[in-house]
This record gives structure tokens, C-alpha cells and sequence, in this order.
């Protein structure tokens, strides 16, 4: 493997660009002056509707990594933007949109140059698209450009070819996709022959028994030995998952647990599976108490009751724990006491009555429940009237010969290089580089009226020094300021993904990734709401498994669309974040008991309620990656959130509720079992289809319910719903029925997309059927039976609008070429025996067969989508729609 060499700038030229205004022309961006007002280009139509652009072309072809755009203060500056790039100028992809501040600091923005198959893509154009300016009605000016990226000649040819083979290779399965679905199965097969891949070799054995022999009792058997291969891990990883909640009830030997509490810290030992606690608040004062739990054992150890007495951390709450396995020492960081919680001005507590509101199942008074996350109340003494504001940090030690013992690592980190004193922040352990990170929180140091907060800081283990990687302020590509937050760790790819919390009053939605090998940042979301994840959130949890590639989030105090902010929702607010494409995706994660509600929105009456934690925030999670299990512990909820059965005696305050409940949890998924009831339903009901054409209705009836119905879920509305609508085959067996029911497909084999003559609209007319199907339209005396003629039938200009398009090639159809039986296929059925298959018999089994490859890996399968598509897509390109 070829290592990446370092990015530089790179020097271009101006290629194109839409007609400029006056004197501004595209040429001044290659010059960095912003206190000239002549020096951009601006484009000569106003208003914000007006489509512009402007070309670039590299000197040489490269790995554009980063954009940058100067600029001065003015209302025509660029506000949003799109980025194009490619190898040639007709062939461009969308790699950035984003905007510009009006203001005269330099903006920088990282480029993606992977697609989403992972493979890196090298530039030779690049194309800015202006959408808006600051001002309306006014011309839209870029003042400076400038980009570095990867110009190493040897290595970019080298990418070069990596992605032309790539592109090859997905041009050809297409085809290949595209023949067998037309039934051109020799010239399928001859490509194959010259050592080409294109699906795992049980793949091509499952369409030979289902679509070419109609085995269909192979076929299902067939389907075990798919499931045994692993071919549908990837699908079991990605289907939706759910919550198993288990509340853990151990204590110690005097029969005790950590005490009511929340703003705590916690991590985990994943070697000797033990849990620390440490601190927090009780509603009262800050705690200084230190607590593990070991999970074999399932019991609880009280190690110290004030670790201040032992050389250890004072009382304090909103600080940070973090383990390295490596040494099995914990690094505590961060604080906030009585002391400086008494500093802070009241209204910060939040109203003294807070109503637990939120969305729908929520209880809502028209009031958040924080405008801003509460402090503690002031000690009943006076505090001292000179307060330090040292970031002191600690290393508790759990093994060797200092097993037990404090030490105190620095009586201020911000002295020597570190972050400053904070609270709310968060610290993450690379055990194997021997580095610990520390991001955000907001600065601890009397100031209650000024926002002030932490950068991004990495510690080294070894040498125990500080450095600081990225300040906390606008500046270009870095992540803004924050407290609240959360921060994981991805060792194997060097990454910190970072992501909600709240600035000043406004709780975030946004996620970036902070590559640590480059120092880059990449903005993933600026509203992960709008991508389909959770609501912004403040004193969320998140925890990661670098394995399967998920980043579990816990939710704290959300806000809605409507601006309310602070409120707790009205049921467990989970989430799963999957980073294995970019930008990733979002799935909410269901409680157990959902599973059988989002099955049937009816539940019966004999469904239990399932234990679950309730809603909190300022509690804390950690993850074990052996078990793939998560620990949740206390945090603050709602008076009116009583919990069931709760003998843990949890501290109540102005209508906060402390808690110490400990729960345990899972994340389940379908198993492979459910993926071949499913396939087994789909095959079985080609199956019955074909029996009401073939045999008796008696046998077909009696097939539907003996075979047919044991593989349904009669809980699923849907396909509940399908399976009833089977009856019409058998009553109406020469007559169309409809195909399967769309929800019951892969996107890539519903019929707007499926290799069924809907999929080749365009190619020739007909009409639609019942059934979905489309037929071929006669002419007035032309054969109906789909066989050849000499007969030139000539097309009157009345029939114009009926012709849909003429050219100089013939016109054919997938029903047309689907209607011949292959030679090859005719040795697959077994030399000949029996009738060929009718072209729509063809088409419904193949439609069958790629509905089951939505359970396969894409690594495994054939490509989605169809080869039409690229005919569609550049067939309706234009200047605002670019190929990939």
C-alpha cells in the first residue's frame, strides 16, 4: 500500500466562467487582495436566482483535500455555494455545500475526494457554483480562491487507475445486471468466462434453481446455505434495531448502592470488567465518593468515601473519567463545586417548578424545562471570597503496586500548555498511541456573563505534555466551541467524531469528524436532524464500537422545530449512528416493546409494558466491547416520571428528580431466522402464483394454506395484507394480478425500478394491466402473439403521439427480448424438458430473485438500480444537474 504523500497548494487556472460584471472579471480570484474592492469576480446577473459559475482547472491532476476562499466584507460576498469536481469538465460530482460568513477572515473547507464505495477519486476541474449572495439584488462576488491537495505525480496516476478500474468494473456489472435480466443469458455467461466477477458463486446458484429451473423447494433450502455463509451479515447489522433493558439490582456486601446522583463521571475497565463511579451531585452538594462495580460478580465495592481525604479529586460534579487499558490507569479532569456553582447567578438553575414537556406521549405546559442546564443551589455557608481556578488533574491507579492510590499529575493543566478549567467537556484515552484528548466545556473561571470555552488538546501519557490542536474560536476549519457535548474516539482510523451540545443558549445538531493524522476537519452534519437523527440535544451520552462501526447515542435534554429548549422527551430517546459511509446514517433505536408496535400500530391487549430506564440527562454511559452491552447510571429526571418498584430512596429537589438506577442494555436485531422466513414467503408466493396457472385450484388453495401461511407474519400489517390479496390469483388465474406489495421490496426490485417491462418506459408503448405489468400495444392487423413478421407496418401522423421518439435504431423491449428462450438456458433446465418459461413468467421470477437480494451484502450481489438509469441521467442533464 502506497502511503499518501503531504497535501500542498495548488495552482490553477481560470477555464470558464459565466458572463462577469463590469471590470470583475474571473481572473482577480487567483490574486489574494482583500482591500481591494476591485479584485473578485463578480457575476453579471443579480439576485439570488441567477445561475453562475466559474471553472477552475488544475495545473496537473490531483487529490483536492481543501478549499479555501478569501474575502472582505461586502453584500455581494458568496453565502451558499455548491463544488463540483471531476477528470473532465462534462463529467463533475457534488463534493461540497456549504457557505461563507460575511466578514474578511479566510474560510477553509475540506473536500471529499472518496466516494461512497470508499475509493479515491483524483481532480482536474473544479467548479464553484454560487447560489446566493449576503445581499439580495446584488451580483455575487468570490474574492479568492485557493486549494491544496495531493499533487505527487506517481502516487495520483496511481489513484487514477485504481478509480478507472473501479469505474470499469461498475459499468460492467451493470451490463452483466442487465443481460441476465433480459434473458441474454450466453452472452452473460461468455463474460463471465474471461474471469470476471460479478456476485458471490452462491448467488448464481440460487437464480439458476429459482428463476431458471424453478426449484423452488431447492431454492429455499438454498437459502440456509446463504445464511451460514455470512451473506447476510451485512443486512442483519442494518436492519433496525431495539433495546433489551435489563435493570441491574446488585449492591455491595452491606447490601448499599452509589447513592442518588447526577453531573457524575464513570468509565470502564473492558479487561477486568469493572465499572467506576465517581462523584456528581445529589440535589444537596457535590460528592467526592468513588465507587466500582464489578460486573462478573454483579456487585457493587464503595472504594472511598471522599477521595479529596486520600490525595484524590475534591467533591465536584460535570467532570470527565476516562481509562486506559493500556496502563489501567483513570484520568480525571475538569470540575464544578458548591463553591463555583455559588458564583453563578441564579436564574441558571431553571425555574423552581420545571414541567416535563416534549413531543407527542410527553407532558407539555408551554414552558422548556431549562433554558439552560442547571447548577447546584448555593451551600448553606458563605464561600470563601478568593476562589482558585486551577485545572487540577488527577491518575487513579488500578493495578500494580499503586493499586488504589492518587496522584496528583498537575495543579494546573492550563499552565503548562493544557486546557483551562472546565466543565462539561469531554475526554477520550487512545490506549494504544498513549494520547488523551480533551474537547470543548465551557471555561470555569468566574465570568458568568461571558461564554468562554476550551479547544481541542491532546496530552501525551509518555512524555505528560500538553498541546493544543485546535483553539476554540471561528477560525477556518475548525469545530465550533461547545460544552454539553459528546466526543468518541475511532483508533483505527485516527478519528474523533464530535457532535451536539449547546453554545451560549442554543442547543447544536451538528457533527463533524476531526482527523487527527492530518488535523483536518470534515463537517458531517450541520443539522443531523434533517439527515433523520435525533432532536439537538444537550448532555447526551454516546459511546462507540470501532467493530461494527456505530456510535451509540443516549439522549439528554432536547429541543424541537418550534425553538423549545431543554425539555426531556416523552419516552427513551436513543439513537445509532452508523459511520461506515460519509456522512453516515441515523437510526432511532426502538425499546423492546416497540418491536411488535411498529409491526402492528394496534397493540393487543395482552402486551406487556417492558422495562426501561426513563428519560434523564446528566447521567452517564459506558460500553463494553466484549459483551456489546452498555451501562447506564443515574442522572436527573422529572418529578412527574415516577419509576415503578423503585426502592433506591432517589433525591428529589424543586422537582428534579436524582437517580441511582442501573441498567444494562443490548442491541438486538432481526436474526438470520427471520430473513429466511421472509425469503421463504417470497418464494412460496411465486410459487402459489404459478400453481393457480399450472395446477388445479384445489391444490393451489391447499398449498396457500398448508405452505403459504406458516411463513407469514400475521402481525405485520403488510404483509398480512398481501398475503389476503393472493385469493385474486387463484380466482382470476389467467388475469394480472398485482405484484408484490412495493413495501414488501428492495427499493431496487419495486416496480419502479424492477426488471419488469415498468422498468423500460421509454422503450416502447403499451399499456398498463392491473397487475403492473405492462403490455405490448397492437396495431390493427399486426400478430398478438409476439412472433416475428416480414410486414413492414407503416405509422400514420396521426399515430405521432403515440410514438414515443424515432430514430434510426429499431425499437425493442425487455418483454421483446425476454420472450426467447437462450440456448443455455435450455441446458440448465435439463436438456430441453418441458416448455420454455413465457417472458413474463421470466420477469416475475427474476423479480422474485432480486427481491432476495436485498438481504445479501452489496459486496456479494449484483449492483442496485438499473442500466436505464444511466440513460435517463444523461439523457436529462442539463446545467444544473451534473454526472457522477
Amino acid at each position: 500500500m502506497i502511503l499518501p504523500p503531504s497535501s500542498v497548494p495548488l495552482s490553477y487556472t481560470v477555464a470558464q466562467s459565466t458572463p462577469h460584471s463590469g471590470k470583475y472579471g474571473p481572473e482577480h480570484i487567483l490574486l489574494d487582495k482583500p482591500l481591494d474592492q476591485s479584485s473578485r469576480w463578480s457575476g453579471a446577473q443579480q439576485g439570488n436566482n441567477a445561475k453562475q459559475w466559474i471553472l477552475l482547472k488544475l495545473d496537473q491532476m490531483s487529490i483536492l483535500r481543501t478549499i479555501t476562499f478569501g474575502k472582505a466584507t461586502h453584500p455581494c460576498n458568496m453565502k451558499d455555494f455548491k463544488v463540483y469536481v471531476g477528470i473532465t469538465q462534462d463529467n463533475l460530482v457534488e463534493v461540497l455545500h456549504s457557505g461563507l460568513k460575511n466578514d474578511t477572515t479566510p474560510e477553509a473547507f475540506a473536500i471529499r475526494y472518496v466516494n461512497n464505495a470508499q475509493v479515491c477519486f483524483p481532480t482536474r476541474y473544479v467548479k464553484i457554483v454560487p447560489l446566493s449572495a449576503h445581499g439580495q439584488n446584488f451580483h455575487t462576488s468570490i474574492w479568492h480562491v485557493s486549494m491544496t491537495g495531493i499533487a505527487d505525480k506517481k502516487y495520483v496516476d496511481h489513484i487514477y487507475q485504481i478509480h478507472e478500474e473501479h469505474r470499469e468494473s461498475i459499468v460492467l456489472r451493470h451490463i452483466l445486471k442487465h443481460l441476465r435480466q433480459r434473458r441474454l443469458l450466453s452472452p452473460y455467461q461468455d463474460i463471465l468466462s474471461r474471469a470476471f466477477t460479478v456476485e458471490h458463486p452462491f448467488v448464481t446458484q440460487l437464480h439458476t434453481t429459482l428463476v431458471l429451473q424453478g426449484a423452488f423447494k431447492d431454492a429455499e433450502k438454498h437459502l440456509r446455505t446463504l445464511s451460514s455463509s455470512g451473506l447476510f451479515s451485512s443486512y442483519l447489522q442494518t436492519s433496525h434495531p431495539y433495546a433489551l433493558w435489563d435493570r441491574i439490582t446488585g449492591t455491595d456486601r452491606d447490601g448499599d448502592v452509589p447513592s442518588p446522583r447526577s453531573g457524575h463521571a464513570m468509565c470502564l475497565d473492558h479487561i477486568n470488567q469493572v465499572v467506576y463511579v465517581h462523584g456528581g451531585y445529589n440535589s444537596e452538594k457535590c460528592l467526592d465518593d468513588l465507587w466500582a462495580y464489578n460486573i462478573k460478580e454483579d456487585e457493587w465495592q464503595k472504594l472511598s468515601d471522599s477521595t479529596h481525604r486520600q490525595g484524590g479529586p475534591s467533591a465536584r460534579s460535570c467532570h470527565k473519567m476516562a481509562f486506559d487499558a493500556k496502563s489501567g490507569n483513570i484520568y480525571v479532569l475538569g470540575r464544578l463545586t458548591d463553591v463555583d456553582a455559588a458564583r453563578a447567578p441564579v436564574p441558571r438553575r431553571g425555574p423552581s417548578n420545571p414541567s416535563f414537556v416534549g413531543p407527542s406521549g410527553s407532558h407539555r405546559s408551554g414552558q422548556p424545562l431549562f433554558t439552560l442546564p442547571p447548577l447546584p443551589p448555593p451551600p448553606t455557608t458563605d464561600p470563601p471570597t478568593v476562589n482558585t481556578y486551577h485545572s487540577e488533574f488527577y491518575v487513579y491507579y488500578t493495578r500494580g503496586s499503586d493499586k488504589g492510590t492518587w496522584k496528583y499529575n498537575s495543579f494546573d493543566t492550563a499552565s503548562s500548555g493544557g486546557p483551562p478549567l472546565v466543565f462539561d467537556h469531554q475526554v477520550v484515552v487512545d490506549s494504544e498511541r498513549q494520547i488523551l484528548y480533551s474537547y470543548g466545556g465551557r471555561v470555569l473561571d468566574g465570568d458568568w456573563d461571558t461564554y468562554k470555552y476550551a479547544g481541542l488538546y491532546a496530552y501525551s501519557i509518555k512524555t505528560g505534555r500538553w498541546k493544543l490542536l485546535q483553539p476554540a474560536d471561528n477560525s477556518p476549519c475548525t469545530i465550533p466551541p461547545r460544552f454539553g457535548h459528546s466526543m468518541v474516539l475511532e483508533p483505527n482510523a485516527n478519528t474523533l467524531y464530535i457532535f451536539a451540545g449547546q453554545r451560549e443558549d442554543r442547543y447544536l445538531s451538528d457533527m463533524y469528524a476531526y482527523d487527527l493524522s492530518t488535523n483536518t476537519t470534515t463537517e458531517l452534519f450541520s443539522n443531523f436532524t434533517a439527515a433523520g437523527g435525533p432532536s439537538a440535544c444537550f448532555t447526551q451520552r454516546a459511546v462507540i464500537d470501532t467493530d461494527l462501526k456505530e456510535i451509540y447515542v443516549f439522549c439528554g435534554l432536547v429541543t424541537d422545530s418550534a425553538g423549545m429548549v431543554g425539555y426531556l422527551p416523552g419516552r427513551l430517546y436513543n439513537w445509532v449512528y452508523r459511520y461506515n459511509t460519509r456522512p453516515g446514517t441515523w437510526t432511532c433505536i426502538l425499546p423492546e416493546g416497540d418491536q411488535a408496535r411498529r409491526l402492528n400500530p394496534t397493540p393487543s391487549p395482552e402486551m406487556k409494558k417492558v422495562a426501561e430506564p426513563c428519560p434523564r440527562y446528566a447521567h452517564e454511559v459506558v460500553y463494553n466491547p466484549k459483551s456489546k452491552r452498555m451501562y447506564l447510571f443515574g442522572g436527573s429526571t422529572s418529578f412527574d416520571e415516577p419509576e415503578e418498584d423503585d426502592a433506591m430512596g432517589d433525591m428529589v429537589l424543586d422537582g428534579i428528580k436524582k437517580m441511582n438506577d442501573f441498567w444494562r442494555m443490548e442491541i438486538c436485531r432481526p436474526g438470520s431466522e427471520e430473513i429466511v422466513r421472509k425469503a421463504k414467503y417470497r418464494i412460496r408466493r411465486q410459487q402459489f402464483r404459478e400453481m393457480c396457472e399450472d395446477s388445479t385450484p384445489t391444490k393451489a388453495l391447499s398449498f396457500l394454506k398448508y405452505q403459504v401461511s406458516p411463513v407469514v407474519n400475521h402481525d405485520d400489517k403488510n404483509e398480512t395484507e398481501d398475503y389476503r390479496s393472493l385469493m385474486t390469483f387463484l380466482l382470476a388465474p389467467k388475469t394480472s394480478v398485482p405484484s408484490l406489495v412495493a413495501s414488501l421490496l428492495p427499493t431496487s426490485a419495486s416496480i419502479s425500478n424492477a426488471p419488469s417491462p415498468l422498468s423500460d418506459t421509454g422503450s416502447y408503448t403499451g399499456s398498463t394491466e392491473s397487475d403492473g405489468w405492462t403490455k405490448m400495444k397492437s396495431r390493427e392487423g399486426t400478430p398478438d402473439d409476439n412472433s416475428w413478421t416480414n410486414e413492414i407496418v407503416e405509422v400514420d401522423d396521426d399515430d405521432e403521439n403515440e410514438s414515443f421518439g424515432r430514430g434510426p435504431h429499431p425499437r425493442l423491449s425487455a418483454e421483446l427480448l425476454r420472450s426467447a428462450e437462450d440456448p443455455l438456458e435450455k441446458k440448465w433446465r435439463g436438456g430441453g424438458k418441458g416448455a420454455p418459461m413465457s417472458a413474463e413468467r421470466y420477469a416475475q421470477r427474476t423479480e422474485v430473485f432480486e427481491s432476495l437480494l436485498e438481504f445479501v451484502s452489496d459486496w456479494d450481489k449484483e449492483p442496485s438500480g438499473s442500466l436505464l438509469d444511466f440513460v435517463t441521467r444523461n439523457d436529462s442533464r442539463n446545467d444544473d444537474v451534473y454526472a457522477v
